[in-house]
């Protein structure tokens, strides 16, 4: 798909960024587990923060095309800082599409500059794909809703100013502001993980927190309706950082091949080499090329949106991990080693095929999508 002047624009803004103030630093914020909350408020400035966010809080108010380009150069820098970007996108952009006109405005514009940072609970411990099985509730007391429960493998908790939560209202699911501080809320161990060790990964309970109920988003009992919307574009999201972070294994692969030597020849010179490398490209063009079509198809809003949100995530995140791999590969005993940069590619990307729903579920998704008609 070819891209006009303004997506070459912010695509090569978005790569410029990505090797000045993610590449560099991307290993040492993974060996000793540090959050760029700093470098990500420099993305901010940019508008990477609220990138598809109406302009009236400072959103960019770009489109998911747009979105898939920058997440995809971000990830040539650093995987782990991409993807969480990615996730206080959806947050921001939850709040400012179906929040009232005192929550948009209370908490989008500090959104948009990353004076707060926001953190999406959707999974619980004993429910990942199954969102519907919720335990987490909130019970309505007046003029305020009392939260209890637990949520899992929620990026950035601890850390995070707000949490877009996810609970049963009901027999329905509502969407909820909560702020850090509000009595009640507490946090888990930072989870020890094979992948994403820049940013912190934890638990969040509620205890009887208590908020007011100008803090739901929207109508109560519209808050699966908002998770599965953001879903889509999340999908994308997460694709978008696979490719990056293929391509950037992929150039590893290429520089290394053309200066290591064996048996007195650079191996890109060996036949297995040359056709590992064709390979990856042109998987890797295969996967773009299925992306940019779905994000194209969800910026249109066309009926089969979702279905192909759910094939490029599959497909792209799949992709991406072989690609990687292959990469490490080609680098032999080095690849292995962690100043080589191409093992930290491979534990960050494998974790895509699991979240934003499992790999499996986006099977289930396409195929109900097939067979609906029959």
């Amino acid at each position: 798909m070819p891209l006009d002047d303004d997506q070459l624009m912010v695509q090569e803004a978005a790569q410029r960024f990505a090797y000045d103030r993610l590449r560099p630093n991307a290993g040492e914020w993974d060996a000793y587990k540090h959050f760029p909350v700093d470098v990500m408020r420099e993305a901010a400035v940019l508008g990477f923060a609220a990138i598809y966010t109406q302009e009236e809080h400072g959103g960019s108010g770009m489109s998911r095309l747009d979105a898939v380009l920058i997440f995809e150069q971000l990830s040539r820098g650093c995987i782990a800082t991409a993807a969480f970007l990615s996730i206080h996108n959806m947050c921001t952009w939850m709040i400012d599409s179906f929040g009232s006109t005192d929550l948009r405005s209370r908490f989008v514009p500090k959104l948009t500059g990353m004076e707060l940072i926001a953190s999406y609970c959707l999974t619980e411990p004993g429910s990942g794909s199954d969102a519907a099985a919720m335990k987490t509730r909130a019970e309505a007391e007046g003029e305020t809703y009392v939260l209890a429960g637990s949520k899992q493998f929620i990026s950035g908790a601890g850390t995070s100013d707000i949490y877009v939560v996810m609970a049963k209202t009901g027999e329905t699911i509502s969407a909820f502001v909560v702020p850090k501080e509000t009595p009640g809320l507490s946090f888990g161990a930072n989870e020890k993980k094979m992948g994403w060790n820049a940013q912190p990964t934890r638990q969040v309970m509620f205890d009887n927190v208590r908020i007011p109920a100008e803090n739901r988003i929207g109508a109560e009992g519209e808050g699966f309706k908002f998770a599965m919307k953001g879903l889509d574009g999340g999908r994308l999201n997460i694709a978008a950082c696979s490719l990056g972070g293929a391509q950037d294994a992929l150039d590893r692969a290429r520089s290394y091949a053309a200066e290591r030597s064996q048996f007195g020849r650079h191996i890109n010179e060996f036949q297995v080499t040359q056709f590992k490398l064709a390979d990856m490209e042109t998987e890797i063009q295969a996967a773009r090329a299925m992306l940019y079509e779905a994000a194209a198809r969800l910026d249109a809003g066309t009926p089969d949106a979702t279905k192909w949100c759910a094939m490029a995530k599959r497909f792209v995140t799949d992709t991406g991990s072989k690609v990687a791999n292959e990469a490490l590969q080609i680098h032999g005993g080095y690849g292995y080693l962690h100043d080589y940069g191409v093992e930290r590619i491979v534990r960050d990307l494998r974790v895509h095929q699991i979240l934003e729903g499992t790999n499996e579920i986006m099977r289930v998704i396409i195929a109900r999508d097939m067979l609906k008609d029959q």
